[in-house]
């Protein structure tokens, strides 16, 4: 007999932070599903975000020492190495592809903390919201996608749309309010999606990734790639997320 606990999951909230759960409709995700004009590769950056956009950018989630935030290139210039629009974590810190990603891997006085895995993590985010509004029209009409997969909620019963690997719950609210989930809890995701209502860019995060992408104007790249409290590289729609 297993002795494993049932875990519990809690229902599905109506509102995720100040974002409303939408089950009412799922057709501003249309173009996003397969066979849609935004539908992107699995396995590739527009597959993270959305194809059909004139450029593309990485954001890299940060290290940190002492729970303050450490650039890639900081790391990487410790430890002899470099960092490129490509580059893995585990080759930043000189280790293989099977590295764990565990603090006792850190660099005195560099980092203690490998960079977070999954969706935008939130000062990322709060960094990256300024950007994203002046490249919008309707920063106050915005969509999300939250991966129905993140175990606390149950979204069993929830419509869901589908992206390349992933069934992502339906969000909407105003751009500013994409951090508010993080107000539930220190362990709650943020959306691994956003895209404002005139679809002039998108932003996509994964569970599995040390890395945002964002997906639009050839100018709002140049925002991104200039932005003084982001650590961001141009990649190609079709380059492998890293």
């Amino acid at each position: 007999m297993d002795d494993f606990r049932v875990v519990r999951r809690a229902p599905a909230p109506q509102w995720y932070g100040r974002l409303r759960v939408r089950t009412d409709t799922l057709s501003p995700a249309d173009w996003l599903t397969p066979r849609a004009p935004g539908h992107g590769t699995f396995g590739t950056v527009a597959g993270v975000a959305a194809a059909g956009f004139a450029a593309y950018a990485r954001i890299l989630h940060p290290a940190s020492l002492d729970e303050r935030p450490v650039r890639w290139s900081a790391v990487a210039a410790a430890r002899g190495t470099r960092v490129t629009p490509g580059t893995r974590w585990h080759e930043v810190v000189g280790m293989d592809r099977d590295y764990h990603s565990a603090p006792e891997y850190g660099l005195p006085g560099v980092w203690d903390e490998h960079p977070a895995e999954g969706p935008t993590p939130p000062d990322v985010a709060r960094a990256l919201l300024p950007v994203l509004a002046r490249h919008t029209t309707t920063p106050q009409r915005c969509w999300f996608g939250l991966w129905h997969g993140y175990g606390r909620w149950d979204f069993a019963h929830v419509p869901t749309f589908e992206t390349p690997g992933r069934d992502e719950v339906l969000l909407s609210g105003a751009l500013a309010d994409a951090v508010t989930p993080a107000s539930l809890d220190e362990f709650a995701e943020l959306p691994d999606l956003w895209w404002p209502a005139d679809r002039a860019w998108i932003l996509g995060g994964d569970v599995d990734l040390t890395s945002t992408y964002v997906a639009g104007s050839a100018e709002l790249i140049t925002d991104l790639l200039g932005a003084a409290d982001l650590e961001a590289h141009p990649v190609a729609a079709g380059d492998p997320p890293a």
